[in-house]
């Protein structure tokens, strides 16, 4: 019971705010590739393979920051940080999970298959990112909008890859890769980009004061005094990101209204952050779900009211 709840902890099973940040871009993503409803197999693989691959991730998170947390207030007493699981345990515990969500792909299409590498690289990159890049939000934010191209490629990139025989294999070239994800599913990557760089630079203000003593870096400390009004010029371009790149899909009012509740919500999060306090900033990093909720919403009500 007790290594239970450490491995619980190990992938922030109370926090569910994690994967939802995730989630809410992938299914948006999912939606608009399928013209509406994917189906529950789609549905299914990308809601658990979501959750799976981003507890994965905390996993080889928590290992390689081990000596930073301990030195960092919000995150001394996480399991590997304290001791209280082992590096090789949580090794084990991740590579089980991202086998069992790479399990998950392999009902999709050799396409999707083929991709779910590359979104495995980056998120394998990002934690070892804020040694070196000046701003490793934006690592995170490829790692974190990866789900975008795959779910293209899982609804357009072929039939199932089971059905390939080896000469189906030797035919499937990078260029029919390419063509399993359209330009739109790279904009929207590109929009879901300045979204995560919104919500995890107010993530990275919470820890600014311990960040600057242990020499990691951060989008926060890069921006400085800017960190607020970069905030919200990262929200302004997302939206209006996937605001131009879906016009040619013609959503319904229904959308754009969506789209509104989202702006409305960034507006009180700049209420939130603009004194920087700890709290206003993790309250504002913790609610940023409800924003891709929002636009998630918009594009379900637009193809269900169309």
């Amino acid at each position: 019971m007790k290594y239970s709840r450490l491995y619980l902890q190990l992938i922030r099973w109370d926090r569910p705010a994690g994967w939802l940040l995730l989630l809410w871009p992938t299914l948006s993503a999912l939606w608009i590739a399928s013209g509406g409803f994917p189906g529950w197999h789609l549905l299914l693989v990308f809601t658990l393979g979501t959750i799976l691959m981003r507890s994965a991730g905390c996993c080889l998170n928590d290992v390689a920051d081990r000596e930073f947390d301990k030195h960092v207030k919000r995150t001394a007493q996480r399991p590997v940080t304290s001791g209280a699981l082992s590096v090789g345990a949580a090794l084990r515990f991740g590579a089980l999970l991202a086998l069992a969500a790479f399990a998950l792909v392999l009902t999709t299409n050799a396409a999707t298959v083929v991709w779910s590498f590359a979104a495995l690289a980056v998120a394998v990159v990002y934690p070892y990112a804020k040694r070196y890049v000046s701003m490793p939000q934006a690592v995170l934010g490829v790692a974190f909008s990866f789900g975008i191209p795959m779910a293209f490629a899982a609804v357009q990139g072929g039939p199932p890859w089971q059905v390939l025989s080896a000469a189906g294999w030797a035919d499937f070239s990078l260029a029919k890769l390419a063509a399993s994800v359209p330009s739109v599913a790279w904009v929207l990557l590109l929009g879901n980009l300045f979204w995560v760089l919104a919500y995890d630079t107010e993530y990275a203000m919470v820890d600014r004061d311990d960040d600057l003593k242990i020499g990691m870096k951060t989008s926060a400390i890069t921006l400085g005094r800017f960190d607020v009004a970069g905030v919200m010029a990262f929200y302004t371009i997302f939206m209006l990101i996937w605001v131009v790149a879906l016009i040619p899909y013609a959503l319904s009012a229904f959308f754009y209204i969506a789209i509104g509740g989202a702006a409305l919500q960034a507006l009180w999060h700049w209420t939130l952050i603009r004194h920087r306090g700890r709290d206003g900033c993790f309250k504002a990093f913790r609610l940023n779900h409800w924003v891709g909720c929002a636009v998630f919403v918009g594009v379900v009500g637009s193809y269900a009211l169309g």
